[in-house]
């Protein structure tokens, strides 16, 4: 593929609102305590990580995979299309690998809830940002 025929910018759009969506999907008002008990972590030791790090390498994550996933729709994708592929990824890809580990690691389910349907609303919204964005 022409990496030229890429439209970083929407890339960069989309990558961004993988944080905005983190952010509401694993606050108080969504998922944190649930997340917090079925992943086992614990908030306190959490509020030593050095967060700047972390969500540095969160962010070029979520520009590889837009860039990426932008890759695979190709330049001007049906805005249909590029919706579907994006919850398919999310869900048969993504959560679907974690479904793989999750049993064999023995982790709850609802850990694979959390963790997928954020998954699956992230290549969603990336299909919606990239589709709509030609």
């Amino acid at each position: 593929m022409d990496l030229s025929t890429i439209n970083w910018l929407a890339v960069l759009v989309a990558s961004i609102s993988a944080f905005v969506l983190g952010g509401l999907w694993y606050s108080p008002v969504l998922f944190a305590k649930p997340w917090l008990a079925a992943a086992g972590v614990d908030e306190e030791a959490g509020k030593k990580d050095n967060m700047a790090v972390k969500f540095g390498i969160a962010f070029v994550w979520s520009l590889l995979g837009a860039a990426c996933f932008a890759m695979f729709i190709g330049p001007k994708p049906e805005l249909t299309f590029a919706v579907a592929a994006g919850a398919a990824t999310g869900f048969f890809w993504i959560t679907g690998s974690y479904g793989i580990n999750y049993q064999f690691e023995r982790r709850p389910m609802i850990l694979l809830a959390i963790n997928g349907g954020y998954h699956v609303a992230q290549y969603t919204l990336y299909g919606v940002i990239l589709g709509l964005w030609h």
